[in-house]
């Protein structure tokens, strides 16, 4: 349980992220606008690694440390979106 729910709470979250970023893709915004939500999502995740670590601590902070570290694979599945995507939409226009 300790590993499931965070995990679980980063697929939705992350799927909503992945879901934002490839609508604007889709849409043909500049590369820093399509990276606002790779970019989020590591700010977040850095956030909730320092209130486990600090804050929380113990196992209970552990579950945080998990959900962070989660979010931050999310992040770099966006962030690759965008690079990989916008090379495959660059010809498209």
């Amino acid at each position: 349980m300790m590993i499931l729910v965070p995990f679980l709470a980063a697929v939705i979250s992350g799927s909503i992220v992945l879901l934002i970023t490839w609508g604007l893709i889709k849409k043909n915004f500049s590369l820093p606008v399509r990276n606002i939500p790779g970019i989020i999502t590591v700010i977040a995740a850095i956030v909730l690694f320092y209130i486990g670590f600090v804050t929380v601590r113990g196992f209970e902070g552990a579950a945080y440390l998990f959900l962070a570290f989660f979010l931050v694979g999310f992040a770099v599945v966006s962030f690759l979106m965008v690079k990989v995507m916008a090379k495959k939409f660059v010809g498209a226009k």
